[in-house]
């Protein structure tokens, strides 16, 4: 990578307990040299084991934030992670496409790790119709791959996401019943690569945002996406590996644990 800092534009949900969102955005982004740029989609009551309320924000105030960025900054990714509303993602839709030489990374959070349901039919609609076209890189779970195609074999969703215009989709496997982890990559129509983790124990807050927000942050310095994708997992991994418990549920992902590795 290189040794400048490239920016990295967020437009995520805020996470009062700090395990996720736009938090966990920027720890990522610091933990690999860029300069996080960020915008807030919703604000969330929440604590570390579910979601009890969303609150979006203002469609046009996001776009009129996005615009000032744009307009001062160099922006090297985009990473989208909550969205919450399907009017905020018509206004990220209106940003995407006035800037369509930046690589996008699209985390599509539709559920809390606890259950509480982020996406009604409208936003998965408009995620599908307006974001997909624009995206380069797609990182659903496998439930969430499963809900946006509209498909159950994993290997038929993931075409069909390819289908509705992303160039790359990862599926995670950490929901399926395997004792290993297998994270697939979808490009070109076809299987790119599987890529197999151990299994680790606990249930993790933040997870699929330190993914995303890491394959963003290799695209940004320079990365090509499968080179991007499968740095991004090792970090991931060991991120979830060094994982902590601040509250009374889900473990954080340690995103510095490289400082304290090399104390």
């Amino acid at each position: 990578m290189t040794t400048t800092q490239p920016t990295v534009l967020c437009f995520s949900g805020h996470d009062p307990s700090g395990g996720a969102g736009i938090q966990a955005d920027i720890e990522t982004l610091n933990s690999h040299r860029c300069h996080p740029a960020s915008i807030i989609t919703a604000l969330t009551e929440q604590d570390t084991s579910n979601v009890k309320k969303l609150i979006p924000q203002k469609p046009g105030d996001i776009v009129d934030q996005a615009n000032t960025l744009l307009a001062d900054l160099s922006i090297q990714a985009i990473k989208i992670g909550l969205i919450g509303h399907h009017e905020t993602a018509k206004a990220i839709h209106t940003i995407l496409e006035q800037h369509p030489n930046i690589p996008v990374v699209l985390d599509p959070v539709l559920a809390a790790g606890g259950g509480t349901e982020l996406a009604g039919v409208q936003l998965i609609d408009a995620i599908n119709d307006l974001l997909l076209p624009c995206t380069t890189v797609l990182t659903p779970n496998s439930i969430e791959a499963r809900k946006l195609s509209g498909r159950q074999d994993l290997n038929d969703a993931a075409l069909s996401l390819l289908d509705k215009g992303c160039q790359y989709v990862l599926i995670t496997g950490t929901h399926e019943q395997s004792d290993t982890v297998c994270n697939r990559l979808y490009h070109d129509g076809a299987l790119l690569e599987s890529f197999h983790w151990e299994r680790l124990p606990h249930s993790y807050h933040g997870s699929g945002c330190t993914l995303a927000s890491a394959i963003a942050a290799m695209i940004a310095h320079g990365l090509a996406p499968f080179s991007a994708v499968n740095e991004a997992q090792d970090y991931t991994w060991n991120a979830l590996e060094n994982a902590y418990r601040p509250g009374k549920g889900q473990h954080n992902p340690n995103r510095l644990f490289w400082m304290e590795n090399d104390a």
